[in-house]
Protein backbone atom coordinates (compact mmCIF):
# COMPACT_ATOMS: atom_id res chain seq x y z
CA UNK A 1 0.00 0.00 0.00
CA UNK A 2 3.00 2.32 0.37
CA UNK A 3 5.22 3.00 -2.62
CA UNK A 4 8.21 5.23 -3.14
CA UNK A 5 8.27 7.13 -6.38
CA UNK A 6 10.98 9.45 -7.62
CA UNK A 7 10.28 12.52 -9.72
CA UNK A 8 13.67 14.02 -10.40
CA UNK A 9 15.47 14.22 -7.07
CA UNK A 10 12.27 14.45 -5.06
CA UNK A 11 11.00 11.32 -3.36
CA UNK A 12 7.24 11.02 -3.27
CA UNK A 13 5.51 8.60 -0.97
CA UNK A 14 2.37 7.31 -2.58
CA UNK A 15 -0.32 5.48 -0.68
CA UNK A 16 -3.10 3.95 -2.70
CA UNK A 17 -6.17 2.84 -0.78
CA UNK A 18 -8.16 2.29 -3.99
CA UNK A 19 -11.14 3.82 -2.19
CA UNK A 20 -11.71 0.58 -0.32
CA UNK A 21 -13.99 0.83 2.68
CA UNK A 22 -11.64 -1.20 4.84
CA UNK A 23 -9.12 1.66 4.66
CA UNK A 24 -11.62 4.43 5.39
CA UNK A 25 -10.82 4.57 9.10
CA UNK A 26 -7.08 4.72 8.37
CA UNK A 27 -7.35 7.38 5.65
CA UNK A 28 -6.89 10.41 7.95
CA UNK A 29 -3.55 8.99 9.05
CA UNK A 30 -2.41 8.92 5.42
CA UNK A 31 -3.47 12.41 4.40
CA UNK A 32 -2.99 14.29 7.68
CA UNK A 33 0.36 15.81 6.64
CA UNK A 34 0.05 15.21 2.91
CA UNK A 35 1.08 17.98 0.56
CA UNK A 36 -1.14 16.68 -2.21
CA UNK A 37 -3.78 14.10 -3.00
CA UNK A 38 -5.14 12.51 -6.13
CA UNK A 39 -8.80 11.60 -6.09
CA UNK A 40 -9.25 9.15 -8.94
CA UNK A 41 -12.50 7.91 -10.41
CA UNK A 42 -13.32 5.60 -13.30
CA UNK A 43 -14.97 7.44 -16.22
CA UNK A 44 -16.92 4.25 -17.00
CA UNK A 45 -18.42 3.90 -13.49
CA UNK A 46 -20.69 6.65 -12.13
CA UNK A 47 -20.54 5.17 -8.62
CA UNK A 48 -16.81 5.87 -8.52
CA UNK A 49 -17.50 9.53 -9.33
CA UNK A 50 -19.94 9.72 -6.42
CA UNK A 51 -17.21 8.26 -4.18
CA UNK A 52 -14.75 10.80 -5.57
CA UNK A 53 -17.06 13.60 -4.40
CA UNK A 54 -17.04 12.01 -0.93
CA UNK A 55 -13.23 11.89 -0.85
CA UNK A 56 -12.93 15.49 -2.01
CA UNK A 57 -15.22 16.57 0.83
CA UNK A 58 -13.28 14.40 3.29
CA UNK A 59 -9.96 15.92 2.23
CA UNK A 60 -11.35 19.45 2.41
CA UNK A 61 -12.60 18.81 5.95
CA UNK A 62 -9.76 16.74 7.39
CA UNK A 63 -6.51 17.31 5.47
CA UNK A 64 -3.94 20.07 5.82
CA UNK A 65 -5.31 23.48 4.81
CA UNK A 66 -2.89 23.96 1.89
CA UNK A 67 -3.26 20.51 0.37
CA UNK A 68 -3.19 20.39 -3.43
CA UNK A 69 -5.93 18.11 -4.73
CA UNK A 70 -6.20 16.74 -8.25
CA UNK A 71 -9.41 15.15 -9.48
CA UNK A 72 -8.50 12.48 -12.03
CA UNK A 73 -10.89 10.68 -14.37
CA UNK A 74 -9.12 7.44 -15.29
CA UNK A 75 -9.63 4.73 -17.92
CA UNK A 76 -10.16 7.05 -20.87
CA UNK A 77 -8.58 4.27 -22.95
CA UNK A 78 -11.88 2.37 -22.58
CA UNK A 79 -13.94 5.20 -24.02
CA UNK A 80 -14.84 4.80 -27.68
CA UNK A 81 -15.35 8.04 -29.56
CA UNK A 82 -14.52 6.93 -33.08
CA UNK A 83 -16.63 7.49 -36.20
CA UNK A 84 -19.06 4.86 -37.41
CA UNK A 85 -18.06 5.68 -40.96
CA UNK A 86 -21.56 6.83 -41.93
CA UNK A 87 -21.79 10.54 -42.68
CA UNK A 88 -19.40 11.38 -39.85
CA UNK A 89 -21.88 10.41 -37.10
CA UNK A 90 -20.28 9.33 -33.87
CA UNK A 91 -21.17 6.11 -32.11
CA UNK A 92 -24.17 6.47 -29.84
CA UNK A 93 -23.08 3.95 -27.20
CA UNK A 94 -19.77 4.50 -25.46
CA UNK A 95 -18.18 3.10 -22.35
CA UNK A 96 -18.03 6.62 -20.85
CA UNK A 97 -20.59 7.16 -18.12
CA UNK A 98 -19.09 10.28 -16.50
CA UNK A 99 -18.78 13.23 -18.87
CA UNK A 100 -15.59 15.26 -18.95
CA UNK A 101 -17.70 18.34 -18.24
CA UNK A 102 -19.03 16.75 -15.06
CA UNK A 103 -15.53 16.16 -13.72
CA UNK A 104 -14.36 19.62 -14.79
CA UNK A 105 -17.36 21.23 -13.07
CA UNK A 106 -16.62 19.48 -9.77
CA UNK A 107 -12.97 20.49 -10.04
CA UNK A 108 -13.88 24.10 -10.82
CA UNK A 109 -16.44 24.27 -7.99
CA UNK A 110 -13.98 22.87 -5.44
CA UNK A 111 -10.81 24.57 -6.70
CA UNK A 112 -9.12 21.33 -7.79
CA UNK A 113 -6.78 20.45 -10.61
CA UNK A 114 -8.53 18.29 -13.19
CA UNK A 115 -7.18 15.65 -15.56
CA UNK A 116 -8.41 12.68 -17.51
CA UNK A 117 -5.89 9.87 -17.81
CA UNK A 118 -5.25 6.31 -18.82
CA UNK A 119 -3.06 4.43 -16.39
CA UNK A 120 -2.94 1.63 -18.94
CA UNK A 121 -1.49 3.70 -21.80
CA UNK A 122 0.14 6.37 -19.63
CA UNK A 123 -1.90 9.15 -21.22
CA UNK A 124 -1.63 12.32 -19.06
CA UNK A 125 -0.16 10.48 -16.04
CA UNK A 126 3.11 12.41 -15.99
CA UNK A 127 1.22 15.69 -16.46
CA UNK A 128 -0.79 15.04 -13.30
CA UNK A 129 2.32 14.67 -11.17
CA UNK A 130 4.07 17.63 -12.78
CA UNK A 131 1.02 19.85 -12.23
CA UNK A 132 0.74 18.83 -8.60
CA UNK A 133 4.44 19.36 -7.98
CA UNK A 134 4.26 22.84 -9.51
CA UNK A 135 1.36 23.77 -7.20
CA UNK A 136 2.93 22.66 -3.91
CA UNK A 137 3.88 25.85 -2.08
CA UNK A 138 7.57 26.73 -2.39
CA UNK A 139 8.12 27.05 1.33
CA UNK A 140 6.83 23.50 1.83
CA UNK A 141 9.27 22.19 -0.77
CA UNK A 142 12.17 24.08 0.84
CA UNK A 143 11.25 22.82 4.30
CA UNK A 144 10.82 19.19 3.27
CA UNK A 145 13.42 18.74 0.54
CA UNK A 146 15.74 15.91 1.44
CA UNK A 147 19.46 16.71 1.87
CA UNK A 148 21.29 16.57 -1.44
CA UNK A 149 18.19 17.04 -3.59
CA UNK A 150 18.76 19.37 -6.52
CA UNK A 151 16.65 22.46 -6.50
CA UNK A 152 16.22 25.11 -9.12
CA UNK A 153 17.93 27.99 -7.33
CA UNK A 154 15.80 30.59 -9.12
CA UNK A 155 12.60 29.69 -7.29
CA UNK A 156 13.38 26.88 -4.83
CA UNK A 157 11.33 24.24 -6.61
CA UNK A 158 12.51 20.68 -7.13
CA UNK A 159 13.62 19.96 -10.72
CA UNK A 160 11.28 17.20 -11.91
CA UNK A 161 13.10 16.76 -15.19
CA UNK A 162 16.32 15.27 -13.84
CA UNK A 163 17.17 11.74 -12.79
CA UNK A 164 17.54 11.26 -9.04
CA UNK A 165 20.79 9.32 -9.32
CA UNK A 166 22.90 11.37 -11.67
CA UNK A 167 21.13 14.63 -12.53
CA UNK A 168 20.73 13.64 -16.18
CA UNK A 169 17.55 14.32 -18.13
CA UNK A 170 15.12 11.41 -17.92
CA UNK A 171 14.79 9.31 -21.03
CA UNK A 172 12.66 6.51 -19.62
CA UNK A 173 9.21 6.02 -21.03
CA UNK A 174 7.97 4.48 -17.81
CA UNK A 175 4.49 5.72 -16.91
CA UNK A 176 4.74 4.91 -13.22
Amino acid sequence: MKEFFFVGNQRLIIRDTAGQERFASLAPMYYRNAQSALVVYDVTKPASFVKARHWVNELKAQASPGIVIALVGNKVDLVETGDTGEEGEEEQETARKVATEEGQKLADDEGLLFFETSAKSGYNVRQVFLAIASKIPQETVRRQTTPGARRDESDGRVDLNTNATNGQAQSSSCNC
